[in-house]
């Protein structure tokens, strides 16, 4: 168990106001979605940071999508399957600093450059989406520099 006092509290708090358009799920639906989250744990399981996630990076895709698919603009699969996201308090058991945070953020991004096409994602929509990301895992972040 991590000491409390060594965990990291970015400033400013929780992004406030960065959430993606809730039309890209009407235009992708579920199972696209779900496929990108697939996609993406795909380039995570070849990272610098795959010892992070656990053995199964199917089922840790699958959790992934459900939170996605609510947060894009459809039903709230997460809470209904695993209960409520309390996302940074879920990522407490692992350091994450900023260099695991810019791995995390590449391996998203290198699968958003083909996602129009691939998955269907709405180009006009890409850039909030990215900063959703970008807000999204900066609040993950618990560990300075050089702790973990």
């Amino acid at each position: 168990m991590r000491d409390p006092d060594s965990i990291y509290v970015p400033p400013g708090g929780p992004p406030q106001e960065i959430s993606p358009s809730r039309e890209i799920y009407g235009r992708m639906g579920e199972e696209a979605i779900f496929r990108m989250c697939r996609d993406f744990y795909g380039e995570l399981e070849q990272s610098a940071i795959r010892g992070m996630f656990p053995e199964d990076m199917g089922k840790a895709s699958e959790k992934v999508g459900a939170f996605l698919v609510g947060v894009l603009g459809g039903p709230p699969l997460y809470a209904q399957r695993y209960g409520p996201p309390m996302m940074r308090a879920r990522h407490l058991p692992f350091v994450i600093d900023e260099a695991a945070r810019q791995v995390w953020l590449g391996c998203f991004l290198k699968v958003l450059e083909s996602a129009g096409e691939r998955y269907g994602f709405p180009e006009e929509h890409l850039p909030g989406f990215v900063r959703f990301l970008e807000g999204f895992s900066g609040w993950m972040v618990n560990a300075r520099e050089g702790m973990g």
